[in-house]
C-alpha cells in the first residue's frame, strides 16, 4: 500500500506558489525585543521544517547588545554558537508597511528538538501545556499605554538621552482633538495593525503629553503574546513613517503617570468561560477565586517578569494609577487585581501591575503560572476586596521598590522554579542582576542636580 505524503502547511504551500524572493523572521530576546532578519526564499523553504541557525547571543546580551558576564546558558565561555530557531508557520502574517512581505515568528529549540529552556515564547508554551493538563485553556488580552515623541534615532542620539519632544502638549485623555492633531498616525495604527494580525479593540489618548492607549482583541494566550510583541514593534515601525518615536518604558518622566501593560485573563474549556458563575453573588466561579488567590499569594515571586527593568519600579508611586499592593477589588482600577464580573462572556481578571515595558511572553507566563498554581493547590480567596484606594488593604505589605529586591525573591522561589524550570529562573535572575549592576554604576542627572554644587 502506498503511503500518503504529509500535507504541507498552507502558509508554506502558498509561499511556494508566490513570486516572493524573501521573508522576514523574528525571535524574542529576553527583554521582549524582536530580533530578526530577512531570509532568501530558498533558505526559508529549506528551514521551514528543520529550522535555521540563529546566534544564541540573543539570550546572552542585554537590550544594548552588551554581553552578560554572569550567565551560564550562553556566554563568552561557549563562543556564542548558533542555536536552532524553529519557524512557527502558524504565525504567518504579511507586513503592510514593508511591502506586504511574508513574516513569521520563530522560537528556539535544543539540538534534540526539545524546547530551549530560556526562550521566552517556549517559556509561555511550557505554562500553557501545564494548563492543558488541568483541563483549561488560557484566554488573554493586553492593553498598552505609551508615550510618543517627535524624535528620530539620530535626533534622540544628538540630545544624548535628555529632553525628548512630546508629540502633543498637556494632559488630555480621551481627546478627539489630540487624535485629530495626529490623525494619519492614529489611522495607520488602527488600519494596519489588523492587517498584520493584531486587531485593536480601541485606541485613544491617555492623560499626559503624547500618550496613547491601545487594547488588543482577546485571544488564546500564545496568540495574544504574539500580537502584543508585534504591536510594540509595529507601533515603532509605523511611527518612523511620521517622524514619531513611541516609547514603552514604564516611567519616562517623574511628573507624569507611568505606562501600563494590563493583562486581562480568563480560562475556558473550549466552550465556555470557566470564570463565570451566575449563581455566585459576584458571578465568580470557585475556579476563578482559586486563580485570583494564586496571583495574590505568589505575585511578588514572579515580579521581575512583569517589572523587568530598573525603571519599572519608578512607576510604582503611591497615589498614582499604578497599584502598589497585591490587592483585589470589584471593578476597582486602584487594585492590582480588578475583577470584571457580569456576563458569561465578559467575566475576567484584569491584572494591572505590569508596565508597558514587559516582555509579553514572560509577563503572561508569570501571571498565568501564579493563577494556575492557585488552582492546582485549591487556594481559597480569603482576602476581602478593597474599596476605593486601598481601603481595606492597609495591612497588606507594599510591593518592593527595586529590581534587585524582586529578583532575589524570584531566584529563591520554589513556585517559579516549579513552573518555569531551574535553568530559566537562574538565567533570567542573572540578567536582572546584570541590569541592576549597570544601574548601580550609573551616575544620573538626579545625582548631579542634588550633589554637584553643594556637597
Amino acid at each position: 500500500m502506498a503511503t500518503s505524503t504529509p500535507k504541507e502547511h498552507p502558509a508554506l504551500a502558498a509561499f511556494r506558489k508566490s513570486n516572493a524572493g524573501k521573508v522576514k523572521v523574528a525571535v524574542s530576546d529576553i527583554d521582549g525585543i524582536l530580533r530578526g532578519k530577512y531570509l532568501h526564499r530558498d533558505k526559508f523553504i529549506g528551514a521551514a521544517d528543520s529550522g535555521f541557525g540563529f546566534c544564541d547571543v540573543v539570550f546572552g546580551w542585554d537590550s544594548h547588545d552588551v554581553c552578560y558576564d554572569n550567565t551560564t546558558v550562553t556566554g563568552w565561555q561557549h563562543g556564542y554558537p548558533d542555536a536552532t530557531a524553529k519557524i512557527d508557520l502558524d504565525t504567518h502574517r504579511k507586513v503592510p508597511w514593508d511591502g506586504d512581505i511574508d513574516f513569521f515568528l520563530a522560537e528556539f529549540v535544543n539540538a534534540d528538538g526539545s524546547p530551549h529552556p530560556v526562550c521566552p515564547r517556549q517559556t509561555l508554551k511550557r505554562v500553557l501545556k501545564r494548563a492543558e493538563k488541568l483541563g483549561v485553556r488560557a484566554m488573554t488580552g493586553m492593553e498598552f499605554e505609551w508615550f510618543n515623541f517627535v524624535e528620530t534615532p539620530h535626533s534622540w542620539a544628538a540630545k544624548q538621552g535628555v529632553g525628548p519632544t512630546p508629540l502633543t502638549p498637556g494632559m488630555f485623555g480621551y481627546s478627539l482633538l489630540r487624535m485629530a492633531d495626529n490623525r494619519p498616525f492614529f489611522s495607520a495604527l488602527m488600519d494596519e495593525m489588523p492587517r498584520i494580525g493584531v486587531p485593536l479593540e480601541g485606541l485613544h489618548t491617555e492623560t499626559g503629553p503624547g500618550v496613547f492607549e491601545a487594547a488588543i482583541a482577546f485571544s488564546e494566550a500564545l496568540e495574544q503574546a504574539d500580537r502584543a510583541i508585534l504591536f510594540k514593534t509595529g507601533a515603532r515601525e509605523i511611527g518612523k513613517r511620521f517622524g514619531i518615536m513611541p516609547s514603552f518604558m514604564a516611567k519616562w518622566n517623574q511628573q507624569y503617570p507611568g505606562c501600563s501593560g494590563h493583562l486581562h485573563q480568563s480560562l475556558s474549556d473550549g466552550k465556555k468561560n470557566l470564570f463565570y458563575d451566575g449563581k455566585h453573588p459576584r458571578f465568580m466561579s470557585k475556579l476563578f477565586e482559586s486563580f485570583l488567590a494564586g496571583q495574590i499569594a505568589c505575585l511578588m515571586e514572579f515580579a521581575p517578569m512583569f517589572w523587568p527593568t530598573v525603571n519599572s519600579y519608578k512607576r510604582l508611586v503611591d497615589g498614582f494609577w499604578a497599584p502598589v499592593k497585591p490587592t483585589w477589588g470589584m471593578d476597582n482600577r486602584t487594585a492590582s487585581f480588578r475583577v470584571i464580573a457580569g456576563s458569561a462572556k465578559a467575566t475576567r481578571l484584569e491584572t494591572r501591575c505590569p508596565g508597558a515595558d514587559v516582555n509579553p511572553y514572560l509577563a503572561a507566563a508569570a501571571l498565568l503560572a501564579a493563577g494556575l498554581h492557585g488552582i492546582e493547590k485549591g487556594l481559597k480567596l480569603t482576602a476581602p476586596p478593597i474599596t476605593g484606594t486601598n481601603h481595606g488593604g492597609e495591612h497588606i505589605a507594599r510591593a518592593p521598590r527595586s529590581l534587585i529586591e524582586t529578583t532575589r525573591l524570584f531566584r529563591q522561589s520554589d513556585i517559579a522554579r516549579d513552573w518555569l524550570g531551574d535553568t530559566f529562573v537562574d538565567h533570567f535572575a542573572a540578567t536582572r542582576e546584570w541590569e541592576w549592576r549597570l544601574w548601580q554604576d550609573a551616575v544620573t542627572d538626579w545625582e548631579l542636580k542634588r550633589y554637584f554644587e553643594i556637597i
